[in-house]
């Protein structure tokens, strides 16, 4: 049955309010001219119901689970929240579609998507008003524009602008956008965010047609108004900031002394931590208007190509469901982000399962003794007891440019693991072997080990391609004594070799020295066994196992380690 046969028929009529959903999923057509009792301008309700079940497969391609009973549950949450205010139907929305925290963004860009902010270009605070009232930003009480207000701004054409005129334009509309940020007028950064795209994210490559949030924002700059921003958040209210700011003087109740008095007489004052909160303050908000021009960018695109295919293509994977050959440019900071609580979810799954085998097997004989208390019924069973055993775990990683960032991953996660193991040795390899256990230490969970490896020319010999069998070679030759009778061997590569000897025997002879040996490939199964991959010959003498993606590997390490 299609999602949409069973979503209240009556969704988003009741209480819906002055703005009209979009007639289209596909593309943006006029607003709907339905009316109903509720107020004029309403959608009709199978507009609604077609934009709500696009929406729900939308997320479904992003790997957020969605079903018909989640499609319908928000059809009944329009029916009670109406659109009239768009932020208090994205919360509803997200309600009824999310159940985890991480994928709050796919839902955010899908929402903005489907339920967009507006129609076609809005470059003037005044194309944002609702009932055509300027009354806090951007205008006097007599309904002339403040100087520096979007509203004062000369007509611009930037398809006709020379280079000067840019930089000019820039100048003007940083200044706007610190005030914006200093006063966080959240229409001010709305209204703005959508002249730059206008202004200066427009393509003008001959044959495209439409907005690039990277050409807009790096010809734009908001960066640069960090420090003026942050200059008038300290200076208060009354210059533009926000009230959190403060000018330098006394604000407290009893005494009325600044805070220049103070310095004069006590002599020297250590600096405030305020100028330095506002600049991350600042620095923060400078962020979020970025998004904003991302965000408008994606409209504008979705305009002119497509609801569809710009949920298909422009909305951003998941970090956990990205596969590892598109991870190899995130920063350390991101990784960590997810590494540590990954990490200490397997360790108290793990510490888990080592608990419950430490009880062992049923003792028979100890069993049937104690009945005896009991008139011969074994009531409470005896097992014997083995003392923990961690094993240790031998990591042997491709550190190659094609599988690098698959290998970092892999190593930050076992590295915040190792209190569950007895002892972590870590070696990198291209083409020859390099014990890497005191460079990963060194650099900590901290840095970024790719960089930390960029000079290392020990795991090199000759070439820079991965070489699978010289390294089973070396690794037998020079390290197979840190393979012990309880160690773990865990080989990460894609094992293409470059049309090299292959060595199936040192493969087999370290897997014959371990205790388990497993092998973790980036690369799809449909994929080993073509062009110089010898995955499926390597996986007849070890486990080898597809780990893709982040969720691929936490449920790799739960289930097998």
């Amino acid at each position: 049955m299609p999602d949409d046969a069973v979503i209240p028929a009556g969704a988003g009529a009741p209480g819906a309010g002055r703005r009209a959903a979009h007639s289209d999923t596909a593309g943006y057509g006029p607003r709907a001219s339905v009316t109903s009792s509720a107020g004029p301008g309403i959608a009709s309700a199978g507009v609604l119901q077609r934009r709500l079940v696009s929406l729900a497969n939308a997320l479904r391609r992003h790997g957020v689970v969605v079903g018909t009973s989640d499609v319908i549950d928000a059809g009944r949450i329009v029916t009670a929240l109406g659109l009239d205010d768009r932020e208090r139907l994205r919360e509803g929305l997200a309600s009824a579609f999310m159940r985890r925290g991480e994928q709050r963004r796919v839902f955010d860009e899908l929402f903005d998507l489907y339920f967009p902010a507006a129609l076609g270009a809005r470059t003037r605070l005044t194309d944002l008003e609702e009932d055509g009232a300027a009354d806090k930003s951007g205008a006097h009480p007599d309904g002339e524009p403040e100087p520096d207000s979007l509203d004062a701004l000369d007509d611009f054409d930037p398809l006709t602008a020379d280079a000067a005129a840019l930089r000019e334009r820039a100048r003007a509309l940083q200044e706007i956008l610190a005030q914006a940020l200093a006063a966080q007028d959240e229409r001010a950064l709305n209204a703005l965010a959508a002249t730059v795209v206008t202004e200066f994210g427009v393509l003008r490559r001959e044959g495209e047609n439409g907005f690039s949030a990277n050409q807009a924002i790096e010809q734009f700059q908001p960066n640069l108004a960090i420090a003026r921003a942050s200059e008038l958040m300290q200076q208060g209210p009354e210059a533009g900031g926000s009230d959190g700011g403060t000018a330098g003087g006394s604000s407290g109740g009893g005494g009325g002394g600044s805070g220049q008095a103070m310095g004069a007489d006590q002599g020297w004052q250590p600096e405030r931590f305020t100028p330095r909160l506002d600049r991350d303050d600042a620095r923060e908000r400078v962020a979020a208007f970025r998004r904003r021009v991302e965000t408008e960018t994606r409209r504008r695109n979705a305009e002119i190509r497509g609801v569809e295919r710009l949920a298909e293509h422009a909305v951003t994977t998941p970090l956990e469901r990205r596969a590892f050959s598109q991870t190899y440019a995130v920063d350390a900071a991101e990784m960590r982000r997810i590494v540590d609580p990954l990490a200490r979810k397997l360790a108290a799954r793990m510490a888990a399962k080592r608990r419950r085998a430490s009880h062992g097997r049923i003792d028979i004989r100890r069993t049937l003794r104690a009945s005896m208390s009991t008139g011969g019924v074994p009531i409470e069973p005896v097992f014997t007891h083995h003392a923990p055993n961690r094993s240790e775990l031998v990591i042997l990683a491709d550190m190659s440019s094609s599988v690098a960032g698959f290998s970092r991953f892999t190593i930050l996660l076992m590295q915040a693991m190792q209190a569950q193991f007895a002892r972590v040795r870590v070696f990198g390899f291209v083409n020859t072997v390099d014990e890497l256990s005191a460079v990963v230490k060194e650099v900590g969970r901290d840095g970024d080990l790719v960089e930390a490896l960029k000079g290392n020319r020990r795991m090199t010999r000759g070439h820079r391609n991965s070489d699978y069998g010289q390294t089973f070679a070396d690794f037998v030759e020079h390290h197979l004594d840190a393979v012990t009778p309880r160690a773990t061997v865990l080989i990460l590569g894609d094992a293409r070799t470059n049309n090299t000897d292959p060595r199936y025997d040192a493969l087999r002879t370290i897997a014959q020295q371990a205790r388990h040996a497993m092998w973790l490939n980036p690369e799809a199964e449909s994929q080993w066994g073509q062009g110089d991959s010898v995955a499926h010959r390597y996986a007849a003498i070890v486990d080898m196992h597809e780990v893709r993606t982040i969720t691929d590997l936490r449920e790799f390490v739960a289930r097998a380690l």
